[in-house]
């Protein structure tokens, strides 16, 4: 019999959280093994989440400004065609070197990669298809899965998850979209710039829930005026397959009239939820809440010494940047340095185009928390660099405390979002005031000036409105 190996730490799940949870503990000086079972190393957001779609947000926009924005800018083009194919073949090259790229990061931080699906059997020890190893620590970083929607079968053809929605074959006359928020609007922007008609169903009477108000009001605009429907505070209550398409069966949200609507692919895009199952948690004695996520401190320990959690797994945003953050925290909290996460500063961005990136408190958080504060806005059609892209739809807004001029919030509708709120992160991060956004050089001409203008308009200064 092989003697048993040993390690400083073992993490559960290759993901965001615990691969950069691993590779910082190795840094830190300690024995590391990390759990994977699917075939690569990266987890959802690299295999299937974030990086494939962003590969085809990407491909979908450079065949949408071929088709309609070039000519404006002076590019004359011929017949543009579609080549799916080949633009699935760049979304898998993207993947394939991303996930090498991690495997690489493995081998020079000298981490064992243990292939297969992990199940902890005891307080220290681990067990990956029938071996066990012994850990001084063991984190749970599984990461999460979709919700399935009750009355319909996701089959991944006709009715399809997220992963479903990145392999479609063909591009679909109608696509459904059910689900409101940062995944289905990707997506269904992906296809409706490759042809489709999409139609978003939503139980509430918003998209984006979370979000800034103002800003979803503003983006459902902008995302009505490209083509898109929507069918607010809706219900889907079941759904028929047939070799045409799907009918769907919906109803008002409140109770009323049912309708049905015919497409030719549904996406299930309601949420996320952890993924703990097989972990043997409950066997260990893992303490799970009500909604299915470990229970953990403010230094990520369950109530089982030994055992930690990071990631989708535990409560707050489900975003790869947050249990990246709180992989390299915990890291350094088993080192004994002093790990932290700010979560008052975790940025949301929905990479349609254009953007939706939000970081702090909303005016609705704001107004129910009874906080005074102060509101600056500068719209993109006023920025100089917006115009010359021709994207000037949206605007920058930003929260600040009344009293103390300390930036609360920051929400974006705009080209580049994604990139701009990071600006306001790092305002954040540092206590910054809306006078030192304001105060600071912002290299003209650049989007960015909107995010200084905003600052300004935030004590009713701005120089170009």
């Amino acid at each position: 019999m092989s003697e048993q190996k040993a390690y400083d730490l073992v993490v559960i799940g290759g993901g965001p959280g615990g691969y950069v949870c691993a590779i910082r503990a190795a840094q830190l000086g300690m024995k590391v093994a990390c759990v994977e079972k699917r075939g690569t190393l990266g987890g959802t957001c690299l295999n299937i989440g974030c990086i494939p779609s962003k590969a085809l947000l990407q491909a979908s926009e450079k065949f949408e400004e071929a088709n309609h924005s070039l000519a404006k800018f002076g590019v004359k083009l011929g017949k543009v065609s579609l080549d799916l194919p080949t633009m699935l073949e760049h979304k898998d090259s993207v993947v394939d070197s991303n996930v090498k790229g991690i495997e690489f990061l493995f081998k020079k931080n000298k981490i064992d990669w243990l292939k297969g699906a992990g199940r902890i059997t005891a307080p220290g020890t681990v067990e990956v298809d029938g071996e066990s190893v012994s850990a001084k620590n063991i984190v749970i970083a599984t990461g999460s899965t979709h919700v399935d929607l009750p009355g319909l079968d996701v089959d991944e053809e006709r009715i399809v998850s997220s992963t479903g929605a990145l392999t479609l074959e063909k591009v679909p006359k109608h696509l459904v979209v059910i689900g409101g928020g940062y995944i289905g609007l990707e997506m269904g922007s992906v296809w409706q710039r490759l042809g489709a008609k999409v139609t978003v169903v939503e139980f509430l009477d918003r998209i984006v829930p979370g979000m800034d108000g103002e800003i979803a009001k503003t983006f459902q605009r902008v995302l009505k005026k490209q083509g898109m429907t929507f069918k607010l505070a809706t219900k889907v209550t079941g759904a028929k397959t047939k070799r045409s398409g799907v009918t769907l069966t919906m109803e008002p949200a409140k109770g009323g009239e049912a309708e049905n609507l015919d497409c030719d692919v549904v996406l299930v895009a309601v949420g996320r939820k952890p993924y703990v199952e097989g972990l043997g948690l409950e066997e260990v004695g893992v303490e799970l809440d009500e909604r299915g996520r470990v229970k953990v401190d403010g230094s990520y320990r369950t109530n089982v010494e030994g055992i930690h959690a990071i990631g989708d797994v535990i409560p707050g945003p489900m975003l790869a940047h947050k249990a990246e953050e709180e992989g390299a925290a915990l890291a350094e909290i088993l080192a004994g340095q002093p790990g932290h996460v700010n979560y008052d500063t975790v940025p949301g961005i929905v990479y349609t185009w254009p953007e939706v990136a939000s970081v702090g408190k909303t005016e609705e958080e704001l107004k129910e928390a009874g906080v005074e504060y102060r509101v600056g806005k500068f719209p993109f059609t006023a920025n100089g660099r917006a115009r010359a892209m021709n994207s000037t739809d949206g605007m920058v807004k930003i929260l600040a405390d009344k009293a103390t001029d300390r930036i609360l919030g920051a929400h974006i509708l705009g080209p580049e979002a994604g990139t701009l709120i990071h600006e306001v992160v790092v305002a954040m991060e540092f206590g910054g005031s809306a006078e030192d956004l304001a105060r600071s050089f912002h290299g003209h001409p650049t989007l960015n000036e909107a995010v200084k203008e905003a600052a300004l308009a935030v004590h009713g200064r701005p120089l170009h409105i």
